[in-house]
């Protein structure tokens, strides 16, 4: 649970400075942009004393003489019309552009910084993926990166504000000083009482902003384990683990809520007694004729007009907070030192990889290896298929070999280069992993075969035939123009794990790893297409396959069986050899083709 003593770094100093420093940031990365529309804020401010003054004059030229003598000069009542319409004008055109630029400015920060996130998402290895859950890293690319930025939607027009206290101020003292002095008292109130608002505030819009992330993970995890929750019946759980997420963060919502509710009356009344005491004394002023008329309209006005943009600056110190929060959130990820360095090294040659493991051992959790000193030898154009009991380290051996993680001893040697060498891109065209989660992207069919790379469509159709999936592909409404739906949905499991072997086969692998990648396909199905890669493999231009292999049927179609049992090589051999001299082996087939074979039949 997050609360405001245990947020950490929520000092309200602290959290000003540093809101203030990634407002800095945020200005280096776009200077003229910002610089343009801080210009635009400028002259808002600028027009918005003009039409103090303009009012003023105009009073004492227009008004004033109507009242008093029935009769306005048409030059005075011209050049006030035309005032007024000049100065609205380039006060239209200031909020327009301070609009406009100041949003280009918020959403190409916004923009930079998600770009930067899922770069590095991308960049991460697998295994740290897997420590941290989904819902957090779409928290950190949306809800936190636009709390970092959000300060920069009011923040020109407070540097404009600046400007315009200045020119107010002074316009004000040119009109009548003591009426100034007077009313300039509301401005330090206003402003003291900011500063107060903004501490009592800071700390509980940092909560909030730390509470969104909770919700999001929960609120993630709830709808990606639909099934799992519905299946179970847990609908009533896990809507009361979403509801305490919910919950705390509405408690720190309302809190917000009433520091505003008591605050933001207290800021809107100021400005009206400041122009109060402007209006009652200056007509004591006017009596004695120590001011002009037009003077106390003009500098009443002034406190009308600018008492609202001055809470803009309050508006920036009670979003630094959010700011500090969503940047630590997105810096956590940004400045992971976590690294997955890939080599210089070329694989030359297109023809089928040979595949070698040195000495390979690796653990999850330290003092627990998964696998122990392992040695194995996979020729090219060869079919290996590795089969074990649950835990034996089989789809371990599966992510080493194609490197999704690197072991903690020996090594993986591809055409005797060590993987770990061997360039990134060279290593992925090579390289082709299959697991038995498929995932489809929603989009087409041609577009999660292909995954837009360079591939016509008859490539698409060739591997589509070989993994037995062009007639399923044919029957559908659009052919290969039809839309999947998110995660393929639309599909059923078997038809799926088709299209992922085919999005595999079409980038023409010299290594495919198939990680149980046929467990959702009926046997008849499955033999076809491992007979159809294995007729490939034996082939010129075939991969070398490791298949992690359950049906006794698949397992007799590879050149070489390797049994795993407990993270060590048991044995090896052909499928005939190894029942012939493992029993233990024999039983596992025998029990995994039963079993497979009750599942088939329900």
């Amino acid at each position: 649970m997050t609360s405001l003593d245990n947020l950490g770094g929520t000092d309200t100093t602290d959290l000003t400075r540093r809101g203030l420093r990634v407002l800095g940031i945020g200005i280096g990365r776009q200077k003229a942009l910002f610089a343009l529309a801080t210009l635009f804020s400028v002259l808002f401010g600028a027009m918005t004393v003009a039409d103090a003054w303009v009012l003023g004059w105009a009073t004492d030229h227009v008004i004033r003489p109507s009242f008093e003598d029935g009769d306005v000069a048409t030059g005075a009542l011209v050049a006030g019309t035309l005032l007024f319409i000049g100065v609205s004008i380039l006060r239209m055109v200031s909020v327009v552009g301070r609009r406009l630029i100041g949003g280009i400015v918020y959403y190409r920060l916004v923009a930079g910084d998600r770009r930067r996130v899922t770069r590095k998402y991308l960049q991460l290895p697998v295994s740290w993926h897997q420590s941290h859950p989904t819902g957090q890293l779409l928290s950190n690319a949306n809800a936190d990166v636009e709390a970092i930025w959000s300060v920069f939607m009011p923040l020109p027009m407070a540097i404009g504000v600046i400007a315009m206290l200045i020119a107010a101020v002074a316009t004000m003292l040119a009109a009548d000083p003591v009426l100034t002095v007077v009313g300039l008292v509301v401005f330090p109130l206003l402003f003291v009482l900011n500063v107060v608002y903004q501490r009592r505030q800071g700390p509980r819009m940092a909560q909030a902003q730390s509470l969104r992330g909770d919700v999001s993970s929960v609120a993630h995890e709830s709808f990606d384990g639909a099934l799992v929750v519905k299946s179970l019946g847990r609908e009533d759980e896990e809507t009361a683990r979403f509801a305490a997420a919910s919950e705390e963060l509405r408690d720190a919502n309302i809190g917000v809520g009433r520091v505003r509710a008591v605050f933001e009356p207290v800021l809107e009344a100021l400005p009206s007694i400041g122009v109060l005491l402007v209006v009652l004394l200056g007509i004591g002023r006017i009596e004695s004729g120590a001011t002009q008329p037009g003077d106390v309209v003009q500098i009443a006005y002034l406190f009308t007009i600018v008492a609202m943009p001055v809470r803009a600056i309050g508006w920036v110190l009670a979003e630094l907070p959010r700011t500090v929060v969503g940047w630590d959130r997105v810096r956590g990820v940004l400045d992971d030192p976590t690294r997955f360095p890939y080599g210089t090294a070329d694989l030359p040659g297109d023809g089928a990889l040979s595949l070698r493991v040195d000495g390979l051992g690796f653990a999850y959790e330290p003092g627990e290896p998964v696998l122990s000193d392992l040695d194995l030898e996979v020729l090219p154009g060869s079919v290996t298929a590795v089969v074990g009991s649950t835990g034996s380290g089989k789809s371990t051996l599966a992510s080493l070999v194609t490197r999704l993680v690197d072991a903690d001893q020996g090594q993986v040697l591809l055409d005797g280069r060590p993987a770990a060498d061997i360039d990134h891109d060279q290593l992925a065209a090579a390289v082709a992993l299959v697991p038995q989660a498929t995932f489809l992207f929603d989009d087409t069919v041609r577009s999660n075969v292909t995954l837009d790379a360079d591939v016509d469509d008859e490539a698409v159709w060739d591997v589509l035939r070989t993994v037995q999936a062009e007639a399923f592909v044919k029957a559908l409404p659009q052919g290969l123009d039809t839309e999947l739906g998110e995660r393929g949905t639309s599909l059923s499991g078997g038809q799926r794990q088709r299209l992922s072997l085919a999005r595999a086969l079409v980038r023409e692998p010299r290594l495919l790893v198939l990680d149980d990648a046929t467990s959702a396909l009926d046997p008849a199905v499955e033999q076809r297409i491992l007979r159809a890669l294995a007729e490939r493999s034996h082939g010129a231009a075939g991969p070398t396959v490791l298949v992690v292999a359950y049906r006794k049927a698949t397992i007799a179609l590879a050149d070489q069986v390797v049994h795993l049992a407990d993270g060590l090589i048991a044995d090896r051999g052909t499928h005939a050899e190894l029942r012939d001299r493992s029993p233990a082996y024999r039983d596992l087939v025998d029990a995994y083709d039963q079993a497979r074979t009750e599942v088939d039949h329900e």
